[in-house]
């Protein structure tokens, strides 16, 4: 049975403390019935205390993580994916990290697909992680979206109000094109979001009949991709990390 004293703490809160994964996967690890504490199935709610009790999750012993956590920005090129290991890819968004942070248990706080480039946040805090990740936080997110066709600007309410599709509802939270003064149609176009399903851009897109040729998140709250090399990484500093949940000017 795990212990319970006043420095128990959440084992979800534990796991993402530790850097194994972010709270949201750390719920649904537990749901699973992958967390061991002390050899006993895990549920969601379970208090451990940390250095007291043993927690298991997916075979591995979790342990707390020493003071100091690690936040990264990554411009990710086309052709790489968001994951730590990938057997149909040979390389992922963790093989760009330099030496020193290359070692480090990081995990994705919210991935582009493989075609997709842009900005991409790798951290070892699981608060931050969920805080970007989860809906409730309303972090907004920026990209550019390059399409194949012309996109005429009376069709941006489509986009800012939703499409059904696959039994899903997608859309953005604003939209505009790109071009000289106001264009009446452009195949740039800028939209921003604070929730986003997977592919969800692309596949809302593709409901109103038009191709994706490119797609770059550039910006995550203030915190910009300006100036920023591809393939580059780099630790961000407090108040770098503070950027990404601020609301954007």
């Amino acid at each position: 049975m795990p212990s319970e004293d006043a420095a128990s703490i959440r084992l979800q809160k534990y796991l993402a403390d530790a850097g194994f994964c972010s709270r949201r996967a750390a719920e649904k690890l537990i749901e699973s019935g992958e967390v061991l504490v002390n050899g006993t199935v895990a549920s969601v709610g379970t208090k451990i205390v940390p250095g007291v009790d043993r927690v298991v999750a997916s075979g591995e012993t979790v342990r707390a993580r020493r003071p100091g956590r690690v936040t990264l920005a990554v411009n990710k090129p086309r052709g790489v994916v968001c994951t730590n290991s990938d057997p149909h890819h040979a390389q992922t968004i963790f093989d760009l990290l330099p030496a020193p942070f290359a070692r480090l248990r990081l995990f994705c706080a919210g991935r582009l697909d493989k075609e997709s480039e842009g900005l991409v946040i790798l951290t070892s805090d699981g608060d931050l992680a969920n805080r970007l990740m989860h809906p409730s936080g309303l972090v907004v997110k920026f990209y550019r979206v390059s399409l194949k066709e012309e996109f005429p600007r009376d069709e941006l309410p489509k986009l800012t109000k939703g499409v059904v599709f696959e039994d899903e509802r997608l859309k953005v939270e604003r939209a505009r094109l790109i071009g000289r003064g106001e264009p009446a149609v452009s195949t740039e176009i800028d939209v921003q979001m604070h929730h986003g399903k997977k592919r969800e851009i692309r596949q809302l897109f593709t409901a109103l009949g038009y191709t994706v040729k490119r797609l770059r998140r550039y910006q995550i709250g203030r915190f910009s991709l300006r100036g920023f090399p591809l393939r580059a990484a780099k630790a961000l500093t407090d108040s770098e990390i503070a950027s990404l949940l601020a609301v954007p000017r």
